[in-house]
């Protein structure tokens, strides 16, 4: 049985000089560079998802992975017991045969039925310890425009070159170790010497949840003066994350939030998201519904301060995913995510707190009822963490 998932997390990692970014914005331009960086590895590959499902692009990352292995790079994947289930046994015999080694964080099982809830929520690409993807991809071609067209999901990965690489790979050692009992040992990543560029740290934990995301972004709020720029796919804020919006608003901070339209795959989470509208407008937070099709990125702005990574900020990162993101203390990378949040707003719904007042009876409606939903769902997940607590 696996350590309990709610001790508190250790230490996050330190601030780290001297990396080199590249955001890479959409599945034309991350879904390349992944692919791209696997057929360049030489030493070892480490792949770590939440979700898989059949199809193009799952497809073209298994041949990739397969032509590693097959010229003597080392593998290894470690997917969530949940989101990976759509990995076709096809792709799973093909990655056996090629000398890929294959995990499964917390399968699902009825004697385990009480860590269900469990999940691996952190989205990695690491090649060589040189080289590392980060951000909230899933190996599925709802991130593909080559199968999705115009309709592909609005995402973002952040490519990183630096010393915060090793503590990724940290990262990923830490699970692979849980979950794979039969694991050869990881490669040793080359040792990184800091140069000149941009800081950076690892907003991560060895211990489950996302505190370490939550709190570094809770406090770089409370640092912020000029902007808070938030964008997430799944808008289900903790109490903590909207108080940090509000008293930034009336501090005079700008704060905006880039949040999906109509175009979603959980509708019941959008409304549920949506009650906590109304507050936030009368406080002086801009919320901004992404339009052209499903925004599920999640990145931050406060100030020169950037966060991307695998979190939506709700409360499963807090309760029960592992989750991690990279901050960044880089003007450019900064620069280039006001470029984006910019494009993005242009193409969005700017309610007004007056427009949402005058909103119809049927939407109040769903967002009671599913917002009601979420909260019993957080009141059963409170009881089930305290039974977890007095157990260990």
């Amino acid at each position: 049985m696996p350590a309990n998932p709610l001790r508190r997390p250790r230490t996050a990692f330190p601030e780290r000089a001297g990396h080199r970014y590249a955001l890479l914005v959409d599945g034309e331009r991350f879904l390349p560079a992944m692919l791209q960086a696997i057929e360049a590895a030489r030493r070892y590959v480490l792949l770590e998802l939440y979700l898989v499902e059949d199809g193009h692009c799952a497809g073209s990352f298994v041949d990739a992975l397969c032509r590693a292995a097959q010229r003597g790079v080392a593998v290894f994947i470690l997917l969530d017991g949940y989101g990976g289930r759509g990995l076709s046994e096809a792709h799973r015999q093909a990655l056996a045969a090629a000398g890929v080694q294959l995990a499964f964080f917390n399968p699902l099982s009825l004697h385990r039925w009480r860590l269900s809830l469990w999940r691996d929520h952190r989205k990695l690409l690491l090649v060589d310890g040189e080289i590392a993807f980060t951000g909230g991809m899933g190996m599925t071609d709802d991130f593909d425009p080559a199968v999705r067209g115009e309709a592909a999901w609005h995402e973002v990965m952040l490519e990183i070159r630096g010393p915060c690489v090793q503590d990724w790979q940290k990262l990923f050692e830490a699970a692979w170790r849980r979950w794979c009992t039969d694991a050869r040992r990881l490669p040793s990543p080359s040792r990184t010497i800091d140069s000149a560029g941009g800081g950076g740290q690892v907003l991560g934990e060895f211990g489950h949840g996302g505190r370490a995301v939550m709190s570094s972004t809770i406090a770089a709020m409370g640092r912020s003066r000029s902007r808070i720029w938030l964008a997430t796919g799944y808008f289900v804020p903790t109490g903590r994350l909207r108080r940090a919006l509000v008293r930034a608003a009336r501090r005079g901070v700008d704060v905006r939030l880039l949040l999906p339209g109509p175009h979603t795959d959980h509708p019941s989470v959008w409304h549920a998201g949506r009650r906590f509208y109304g507050r936030l407008l009368r406080s002086g937070v801009k919320i901004y519904e992404y339009q052209p099709r499903f925004l599920h990125a999640k990145f931050l702005l406060c100030d020169q301060w950037a966060s991307v990574g695998s979190s939506n900020l709700d409360h499963w990162t807090l309760r029960w995913n592992l989750e991690a993101n990279q901050a960044v203390m880089d003007e450019d990378l900064a620069g280039a995510l006001a470029r984006l949040f910019e494009q993005d707003f242009a193409q969005s719904l700017a309610w007004q707190a007056e427009d949402w007042r005058a909103r119809g009876r049927w939407q109040r409606f769903k967002e009671w009822l599913f917002g009601g939903l979420d909260d019993w769902l957080m009141q059963l997940g409170d009881r089930y963490a305290l039974r977890m607590e007095s157990e260990k």
